[in-house]
């Protein structure tokens, strides 16, 4: 009887909690609930105190003697309690926890199990406690955040007094250190979520848990008691406190629908799911931006405003630290009208803004020179007399320089300019940056806002002069040296992607244009505005080129060279492609790609040094390749079995295979025997590729074939080149990623093998396998339907080949399709470039008819473009 009416109450108290909640979650998906956390937490209070006051188990464990109280924990502690958030609860016991404990937290906890929440649970004495904080500082963050429920007032009192006079006062400095620490190392392990296009709100840098450790210092060494004390007790001003609240409330309006929209807890908003947490905020599309762009753009701007925050907090902390050192003095500055306090830099006195505007960016030069921030104070006056910014601040030419010598000679640069970016300093000294300020282009590849992402590419850069940049990459430490102008090439790095203000395409070229009159506006130098005019235009071209063409073809190298004509240019361009590409993010930046670019650059400046080739040279070297294999050759074969072979071996392959490798092509060619093919797998230097080299009869299809393969075996192919010889042997190089497994790698390959085997003798039907794993695969398509399908027929760039241009959204069994396509067009592949973003892919074949010529009849540019399009999703815009 006991344990019906037992289940009859928890039953009443579990509906009265389920009915509140959906009540409350109701009310918050209609704007109505300001004090979503607090209510919720207070909901849950009540089913604890509930329970409590009915509870059958309590009273038969002795309270008397051994009295006990249910304590609140972390977030629900702080009374924070997200809508999916764990419920993080503490039975505390005076002496030692009883037997009949486990039948307390069944009676309590297991109705809330069955609701569907969350419930972490300890029962614990205080000396347990006690002994635990002192061992584990996450237990300790835990108490730190404690509230008591119902049960032993008393006993609550007692734990939150050890914990503080036998711990806490003893070795404050301790603890600290290791909140300082913690946080460093998450940071540095999930990012600055103040600018990440997939911002973890709770534990990146800008998040929930950088206000925590606010709050939890504050209580160490101040022993506040709830958030609001932080201005109370000082650490906040009054303008200060509002905007955090104002900051963390939208944070947590986030945290809420989002946990609504998965139905889950969940922290970290991916990709798939942004477009839909945009709709259920309600935000509008504007000016050609998505929705999604305009709530990521605020989302960054309020977590900006937590992480500087948190930065500031930390800063002036350990400013006092120093202060208390033997010697330490306060700093101060010969700068009039500005001065410090508490170790980072404000104004004398708001009337000295308006009787000298120019020190907005003295006090800017100052911070990067004394390498101290601007305090709280000074961010407000610098927003509030930007008005101050006019035309004729822009074109004064000691500012002008106050601001090329932040960018070129400060190693402050970066932060000094979010300084800046946050404050709104910068969009008033270039208007241009206002559209791309918070600016995001959710295309899955530009992974942080423009303006951020110019700001970090200068950090990159300057980072290149560093020894730290000498060990990471050695040829853009050695060039940046060699840079006779660092002002134009950082002036290139800060205005870039200006042009990305416009939702429209061509940013590159626009921003050429506002750039150039950016700098002429301040006075510059025409020359320097029209090289870095130059660079901007140019800054895709290197990489773009390097990944999408034919880096053997001569007339690649010679193209640029053209186009660049200086080799101090070429320099500038190669050293800003690789600081934008690590800027854009770690996906956009990778061992591959670097060792294109630089293959690229050596070319590109050998014609810049030597002129451009001429043909005589290029017969001269297959010679020379010929004489030299034939010398060193250790294949069991005889000499004119082998003149004759290397006479089949066509020019192209001759002249850009490097001599070192041909050999082991014969080597393979001798295995081939009667076999439809033989393949040699190799491991790049860093190990992060594989060459896959494949040599077998030639017969139609073969290239798509392998592509299906390889697409069955999750392997991702990035270059592809492809020779025949005249004896009908196919010698085919793949560049491509290696098996998911490395542990099985050997057997993925043995069974790609099998498959290839399968495939060429018609025994496996790649088009149906692929079929199957397209169906099982959940790709991730935010906004795919509006990102068109593009296709470019090329005739210009090579004299022997038509090149063919795709861009397209990435879908499993793409590559096999596209060369299918292809050979049914009767097209012959000869090179192959895969360069893809995140999921985006561009693909570029170099074609000839199965004549040998190049396909320029417009009839038969229709055609190919025809047949890609009828097997890929999207809207053809070839002709924009």
């Amino acid at each position: 009887m006991a344990d019906m009416t037992s289940h009859s109450i928890y039953a009443d108290a579990s509906l009265v909690l389920k009915n509140g909640r959906a009540k409350l979650i109701e009310d918050l998906l209609a704007g109505n609930a300001p004090h979503f956390l607090e209510d919720n937490a207070h909901l849950v209070d009540d089913y604890f105190r509930q329970s409590y006051e009915k509870s059958v188990v309590g009273p038969k464990m002795d309270i008397a003697k051994n009295p006990y109280a249910v304590v609140a924990l972390g977030g629900y502690g702080r009374s924070e309690q997200c809508v999916f958030s764990d419920v993080d609860l503490l039975f505390l016991f005076e002496k030692r926890v009883p037997l009949m404990a486990e039948d307390l937290v069944r009676e309590i906890v297991y109705p809330l199990w069955d609701m569907g929440l969350d419930v972490g649970h300890a029962t614990r004495s205080i000396k347990e406690c006690v002994t635990l904080a002192r061992k584990d500082f996450e237990v300790l963050t835990s108490i730190l955040d404690a509230r008591f429920i119902c049960g032993m007032s008393p006993l609550f009192m007692k734990l939150m007094d050890m914990i503080r006079t036998k711990f806490i006062n003893l070795k404050p400095d301790k603890i600290i250190s290791w909140l300082v620490d913690t946080n460093k190392e998450r940071h540095r392990r999930l990012g600055d979520s103040s600018y990440l296009l997939e911002p973890n709100f709770k534990e990146g840098q800008g998040g929930l848990r950088d206000y925590h450790t606010m709050l939890w210092i504050a209580k160490i060494k101040s022993g506040i008691k709830q958030r609001r004390d932080l201005e109370y007790y000082g650490y906040f001003s009054y303008d200060d406190y509002q905007r955090l609240s104002e900051a963390l409330a939208f944070i947590w309006d986030v945290r809420n629908r989002f946990h609504l929209l998965m139905g889950r807890k969940s922290d970290q908003i991916h990709l798939a799911q942004q477009r839909k947490l945009a709709d259920v905020m309600g935000i509008a599309a504007d000016n050609g931006h998505l929705p999604v762009e305009h709530f990521l753009g605020e989302l960054h701007g309020h977590m900006e405003y937590v992480k500087q925050q948190h930065e500031m907090f930390l800063y002036e902390m350990e400013q006092k630290k120093k202060l208390n050192r033997k010697n330490k003095r306060l700093k101060t500055t010969q700068v009039e009208g500005l001065k410090f306090n508490r170790g980072m830099l404000n104004f004398s006195s708001p009337e000295r803004i308006l009787k000298k505007p120019r020190l907005l960016m003295d006090i800017f030069a100052e911070s990067a020179s004394q390498k101290a921030p601007l305090s709280s104070e000074a961010r407000r006056l610098v927003k509030e007399f930007s008005y101050l910014v006019d035309d004729r601040f822009i074109r004064d030419q000691e500012i002008v320089k106050q601001f090329e010598r932040i960018l070129i000679r400060s190693s402050m640069a970066f932060d000094v300019f979010n300084q800046m970016l946050s404050t709104g300093f910068l969009e008033r000294f270039i208007p241009e940056f206002k559209a791309v300020t918070n600016r995001i282009q959710f295309d899955q590849y530009h992974l942080y806002p423009v303006a951020r992402h110019q700001l970090y590419t200068i950090k990159k850069l300057k980072q290149f002069d560093s020894d730290a940049g000498a060990e990471e990459d050695a040829l853009s430490h050695s060039l940046y040296k060699e840079l006779k102008k660092k002002k134009t090439i950082l002036w290139a790095a800060l205005l870039h992607d200006i042009g990305k203000g416009e939702p429209t395409g061509g940013h590159a070229k626009r921003g050429a244009t506002m750039a150039e009159k950016i700098l002429l506006e301040r006075c510059a130098n025409p020359a320097d505005a029209k090289t870095v005019a130059f660079l901007i235009e140019h800054h895709l071209l290197l990489v773009q080129t390097a990944t999408r063409r034919d880096l053997n073809d001569e007339q690649t190298a010679i193209a640029m060279a053209r186009i660049i004509k200086k080799i101090e240019l070429l320099k500038m361009l190669y050293l800003l492609t690789v600081a934008d590409s690590m800027a854009t993010g770690p996906k956009a930046w990778n061992d591959w790609t670097a060792s294109l670019l630089k293959d690229l650059f050596f070319k590109v400046l050998n014609v810049l040094e030597k002129g451009e080739l001429a043909t005589g040279r290029a017969v001269k070297t297959v010679e020379k390749k010929r004489k030299t294999i034939v010398e060193g050759l250790t294949v069991d074969m005889d000499s004119d079995e082998l003149n004759l072979l290397l006479k089949f071996m066509s020019p192209r392959y001759m002249l850009y295979t490097p001599a070192d490798i041909i050999p082991k092509h014969i080597g393979l060619y001798s295995d081939l025997g009667d076999r439809s093919f033989v393949w040699l797998v190799e491991k790049s230097v860093d190990s992060q590729t594989r060459t896959v080299t494949i040599c077998g009869k030639d017969r139609p299809g073969l290239i798509s074939k392998i592509a299906g393969v390889f697409t069955l075996n999750n392997i991702d192919i990035l270059d592809v080149q492809v020779f025949t010889w005249r004896n009908n042997i196919a010698l085919d190089i793949f560049e491509v990623t290696p098996p998911p497994d490395p542990i099985f790698e050997d057997e993925r390959w043995e069974r790609a093998h099998r498959n290839l085997e399968a495939a060429l003798a018609g025994r496996l039907d790649l088009g149906r396998e692929l079929t199957h794993k397209e169906n099982d695969a959940t790709p991730i398509q935010p906004y795919t339907a509006h990102r068109p399908t593009m296709i470019k027929v090329d005739n210009e760039t090579s004299s022997f080949f038509t090149i063919i241009e795709i861009v397209i959204f990435d879908f499993t069994g793409l590559l096999f399709k596209v060369t299918d396509a292809l050979f049914k067009c009767g097209l012959d592949v000869w090179v192959a470039k895969i360069a893809t973003k995140v999921d985006q892919v561009v693909d570029v074949f170099y074609v000839r008819d199965f004549d040998g010529q190049k396909v320029d009849a417009p009839h038969q540019v229709e055609a190919i473009k025809e047949a890609i399009l009828a097997l890929l999703p999207g809207e053809d815009t070839s002709n924009e």
